[in-house]
């Protein structure tokens, strides 16, 4: 197993401390996630308010009225977003990782698989949202529904999240439609979804399912998983090329077949991204090779915006109840 103290990102620059190549070394699903959390939170100036008696808990987004006392201004200077710091418990979210298992998950240029990293993606939100006391739930999916765990708060729920991550590949497909409609029936209340895949997919059964999601005002953030081979096809000589999840063999001529990869694959984001944006879905791109707690920054904006929301929606009440009393 890598030694956790040899991880360090020789970058001064990056968020991070921590090399994905070597992050992933480590067998142990949960001791990943745990290095990446403890390192984005130090990243976070995590420390106790001086002269509280109440143990320091964790970061949230400032919303207008919260005591200005409790703004952490030197993380303000290094993010510029106003953050407040908790010392109780603020949060009761469900929240549930919907995690792609299909085979063309388990490509790899590097000397890990997408399906690796987006395991491990998920592992380092569970254990994020678990610290935060919110619900967590899973469900993991191919061209059919493979493990689903409900969301709860309970002992051993993060522990039960790792067992049903540390399921091998399988199936062939993507189907992102079984996965989806899913949650969207199962989930009683509003909450946080949370979609990592390489949405190898349809864009319009992907459009319909976020879009019924939406309609039942859960916040979508998606998390679209990439291998950087898949961004530029690098091909130096004419090569047979196998489709993971159909078999299909395909001969390639490296100028041509770059050419019409990248135009094919700028127009498929290009539709993802539009049909997140119309539908108010955050998404962002993870690349293999980057760093983990870009997931995590991920997640802070989301609350960050889900904070901004949140204080807008009050004081429209609040004003429409000055309104009426008139």
């Amino acid at each position: 197993m890598a030694d956790a103290q040899n991880l360090s990102n020789p970058d001064p620059n990056s968020r991070s401390a921590i090399d994905p190549a070597a992050l992933m070394r480590i067998k142990s699903l949960q001791l990943r996630a745990k290095l990446v959390v403890d390192g984005f939170m130090s990243g976070l100036h995590r420390s106790p308010m001086h002269g509280s008696s109440v143990e320091f808990n964790e970061y949230r987004p400032y919303s207008p009225g919260d005591d200005l006392r409790n703004l952490d201004w030197k993380l303000y200077a290094r993010s510029d977003r106003y953050f407040i710091k908790k010392f109780e418990d603020e949060t009761n979210r469900r929240c549930y990782l919907v995690v792609d298992q299909s085979k063309s998950m388990g490509y790899q240029s590097l000397e890990y698989t997408k399906a690796e990293y987006a395991r491990t993606v998920a592992a380092t939100l569970g254990y994020f949202l678990t610290l935060q006391r919110d619900a967590i739930g899973l469900l993991t999916f191919d061209e059919g529904i493979g493990e689903f765990i409900p969301a709860r708060t309970r002992p051993g729920q993060f522990h039960q999240i790792l067992v049903g991550l540390s399921k091998p590949v399988r199936g062939t497909g993507t189907d992102l439609n079984l996965p989806l409609q899913q949650i969207a029936a199962l989930i009683p209340r509003r909450g946080l979804v949370i979609l990592i895949s390489d949405l190898l997919a349809p864009v319009d059964s992907l459009q319909q399912n976020l879009a019924a999601l939406r309609s039942r005002g859960h916040e979508v953030v998606v998390l679209r998983t990439l291998d950087p081979a898949e961004i530029e096809l690098h091909l130096k000589a004419p090569s047979m090329v196998v489709d993971v999840e159909t078999n299909r063999e395909i001969y390639l001529y490296p100028e041509v077949a770059r050419a019409q990869y990248r135009k094919q694959f700028d127009e498929h984001h290009t539709q993802v991204q539009q049909t997140c944006d119309a539908l108010g879905v955050q998404m962002f791109r993870l690349v293999t090779d980057e760093a983990l707690d870009n997931a995590l920054l991920s997640i802070v904006d989301t609350q960050n915006r889900l904070g901004k929301s949140a204080a807008r929606g009050g004081m429209l009440a609040g004003a429409a109840r000055m309104r009426g009393s008139k």
